[in-house]
């Protein structure tokens, strides 16, 4: 069992740069032992992936839409899961949850994730 809690999130102009945070308590089965995702969701849309890290944090993917712009990383020793994003713009606005995942390799499949956080807010003005 893992509890997720997002924090981060605010009101940014484009441009400009946020970092989301995300702490996890487990329970059983150690933080370290999740494949950690970041998925986000505008209104009107699906849930989509935006970046994903292994276990050790040695293996990240990302979606081609943040690729060189948001970067993914995790303490594992402080049970947190990191998004440092950059050079935002307004088709980045939407609710940004964290989640973690069983398995031992990223998916970009929000189903395949078995945890999710509540969400924060990231609003991107023009």
């Amino acid at each position: 069992q893992v509890q997720l809690v997002e924090s981060g999130g605010g009101l940014v102009q484009a441009g400009g740069s946020l970092r989301l945070s995300c702490a996890a308590s487990a329970s059983g089965r150690t933080f370290s032992n999740y494949v950690m995702g970041w998925f986000r969701q505008a209104p009107g849309k699906e849930r989509e992936f935006v970046a994903g890290i292994s276990w050790s944090g040695g293996t990240t993917r990302y979606a081609d839409s943040v690729k060189g712009r948001f970067t993914i990383s995790r303490d594992n020793a402080k049970n947190t899961l990191y998004l440092q994003m950059s050079s935002l713009s307004p088709d980045d606005t939407a609710v940004y949850y964290c989640a973690a995942d069983r398995s031992t390799w990223i998916s970009s499949i929000p189903g395949s994730y078995d945890y999710w956080g509540q969400g924060t807010q990231v609003t991107v003005s023009s």
